[in-house]
């Protein structure tokens, strides 16, 4: 059911009318004891999904307040199989569906066939792999259908059409545009083509549509959540959690209601 959930969770939202919302963590940031209440606020605060990223040693998509989070996940002893088998563990109250971000080497290291099982166990519904391009996506396709678990895709600025139709073909659970040229992080405005941009995507895809990269306010979320399905915010909820201000994180989350 792994993978239903997600849609289910989609199905839910367009039905009442409203917007997507998924929160970025990083898993282990903080100590993994942490990530328990985490996941729990975030749910009980109303998001959709909870994208829950793996700490690795050269996050190219990564900017500087996530590849922060992933050094100090590392120094805590963070690791794939550490996060599974925590997911595990706290399962039963998790009610939200969890998309792990992973990049590709940690999951050659842990087995593909093992990986997919586990996180299939762990309550996982779905998997993004930033590194791994849709020409080479059939290492893993076989057993993430086996498993039930959503393979996202991302597509970017820079996608002609032709790979933006490709990408929307093979991407589950929903499609991930990528909103800046760059990396991750905290923009203070949006690019001027983002509505065409948008607009584009939305044509070729059969899933929900998700903005993300540098979404930050309440605002922003307003004004991007109004041309597609919803958004995805990491950088500012990591920042915010960091400095305590949970009441900002639940306006950022009722700001897509």
């Amino acid at each position: 059911m792994s993978k239903q959930r997600l849609d289910a969770a989609f199905e839910l939202v367009k039905t009442a009318g409203r917007k997507a919302f998924i929160p970025y963590l990083m898993a282990g940031d903080g100590g993994m004891e942490s990530l328990e209440e985490k996941i729990l606020f975030l749910q009980e605060a109303g998001v959709t999904a909870i994208e829950l990223g793996i700490p690795f040693s050269d996050p190219v998509a990564d900017g500087p307040t996530i590849q922060e989070a992933g050094k100090r996940a590392l120094e805590n002893g963070t690791t794939l199989r550490v996060v599974l088998d925590y997911l595990a563990e706290i399962k039963d109250k998790v009610e939200v569906p969890l998309i792990l971000m992973t990049y590709l080497n940690p999951v050659y290291k842990y087995g593909i066939e093992k990986f997919t099982s586990d996180a299939r166990t762990a309550g996982v519904s779905g998997i993004i792999v930033p590194d791994l391009p849709l020409e080479q996506s059939g290492i893993l396709l076989g057993q993430l259908k086996e498993n039930s678990l959503a393979f996202i895709q991302l597509v970017t600025l820079t996608s002609p059409k032709e790979r933006i139709r490709k990408i929307a073909e093979a991407s589950e659970g929903f499609l991930y545009a990528v909103t800046v040229n760059g990396i991750t992080g905290e923009r203070t405005n949006v690019g001027e083509d983002l509505d065409s941009y948008i607009k584009r995507i939305m044509m070729y895809s059969h899933t929900p549509v998700l903005a993300g990269f540098g979404v930050s306010t309440p605002e922003q979320v307003k004004e991007i959540g109004a041309i597609c399905d919803g958004v995805i915010v990491g950088s500012k909820i990591i920042s915010l959690w960091e400095a305590g201000r949970l009441d900002e994180i639940r306006e950022l989350v009722r700001s897509a209601l």
